[in-house]
């Protein structure tokens, strides 16, 4: 298949002779009506009602204990590790197959990420990567789990769900807890995606969602902590609040916290968002039923969701016959105004990771080196069929 097909086949899906990008963000509801609200009521910083109001809907969509909003997903993510007992000098098992943001975390919280290899399926963690890495070079001890060749302690495992396909969620929480890690899930791509019907971040001890501008629905810059017991959320949202105990007019705070809250502003765009979250899953599944059915009889190999899991299709992805068609590929689309991307490089070749602990990345190499992610933005397909009728 020629790279001006798929180019030809992306225009007639979005029905644009103009620039595509990978995925933008759509505000087809209240948001204007929001966002002037909080304008009007002079709250727009870390005090409002949105705020609370986006924590709720979180909570009732994704069925977690307390959803805790933050400025960011990665101060979501950083959050939760904390709240799992990562500190400093702490090991913490990932996938070297991720956003930097990932790494960026730990690493600015002094633990040190692990690379273990991708399923082929979920393009997240390998449940069989992990106990192997483990049974290998690990022993659970009366301090924790501890890497036997540092001494260090292996705090957390954090699978990310890549593109929004859940990982194996049951056998990493078996693993964890047969060797006492913390299972701490980065859901930053993956909000609307379900494992075994049950919402990804919250099978874990923790999980953190994103809502940069190019997730599935944005707040401009956020994110929010999953927490699993409502115990958990309380101290989840003291923390990130700058652990300010509540008093009329005196400033007493009683442990190191964080100044992460999300703003009014960012919130009350976010509750918009979450009215239409329902439209963009149905339209984002749509789309990725015409790229798979696109490249069915060809030699490019879809990315479909996992058999036990129901994926937002948040990023479509293809995987190419070879990385020289992978490079043809990147270049064609986008010199033709169709924006493509490459999957990010693997976490071990950034200069800051180099030296990280890595067990066998055959899986993630290969990944990275066929993967290609189309656009992904979701489109009202019934205003597409009507246009072509007329």
């Amino acid at each position: 298949m020629k790279s001006a097909s798929i180019v030809e086949f992306i225009r007639g899906t979005y029905q644009t002779n103009e620039f595509i990008p990978l995925h933008v963000p759509r505000f087809d509801g209240n948001e204007k009506n929001y966002v002037m609200e909080t304008l009007e009521s002079t709250f727009v910083s870390s005090v409002g009602k949105f705020v609370d109001n986006f924590e709720h809907k979180i909570e009732s969509f994704t069925g977690t204990a307390k959803a805790v909003a933050t400025v960011n997903g990665t101060a979501a993510l950083h959050t939760a590790l904390y709240m799992a007992g990562v500190r400093q000098g702490d090991l913490v098992i990932t996938q070297a197959l991720t956003f930097v943001a990932t790494c960026n975390a730990l690493h600015h919280m002094g633990a040190e990420p692990v690379f273990v290899d991708v399923s082929p399926v979920s393009l997240g963690l390998c449940p069989k990567a992990v106990d192997a890495f483990l049974c290998e070079q690990a022993e659970v001890t009366e301090t924790g789990c501890i890497h036997k060749p540092t001494g260090k302690r292996i705090q957390a495992v954090v699978p990310m769900h890549t593109f929004g396909h859940p990982v194996e969620l049951d056998e990493l929480l078996a693993i964890c807890q047969k060797w006492n890690i913390a299972l701490v899930e980065d859901a930053a791509e993956s909000l609307g995606s379900f494992y075994k019907g049950k919402h990804t971040g919250t099978i874990g001890d923790f999980g953190a969602l994103s809502f940069n501008g190019n997730k599935i629905i944005t707040t401009g810059g956020g994110g929010i902590v999953l927490c699993q017991s409502s115990d958990d959320g309380v101290h989840t949202k003291h923390l990130t609040t700058t652990a300010k105990v509540p008093h009329a007019y005196e400033f007493f705070h009683d442990e190191p916290g964080f100044n992460y809250r999300m703003p009014n502003i960012n919130a009350a765009l976010g509750c918009a968002q979450m009215e239409v979250l329902d439209s963009y899953l149905q339209q984002k599944r749509q789309l990725a039923g015409r790229y798979r059915d696109f490249f069915s009889d060809s030699e490019y190999k879809f990315v479909s969701e996992p058999s036990y899991a129901q994926s937002n299709y948040w990023l479509n992805a293809i995987i190419c016959p070879d990385q020289e068609a992978r490079e043809r590929l990147l270049k064609e689309t986008n010199a033709a105004g169709v924006m493509t991307r490459p999957i990010w490089k693997l976490m071990h070749r950034l200069p800051m990771f180099e030296n990280a602990i890595r067990a066998d990345l055959n899986n993630s190499e290969f990944i990275e080196a066929h993967l290609v992610n189309l656009p992904s933005t979701p489109i009202k397909f019934d205003v597409i069929e009507e246009r072509n009728e007329s």
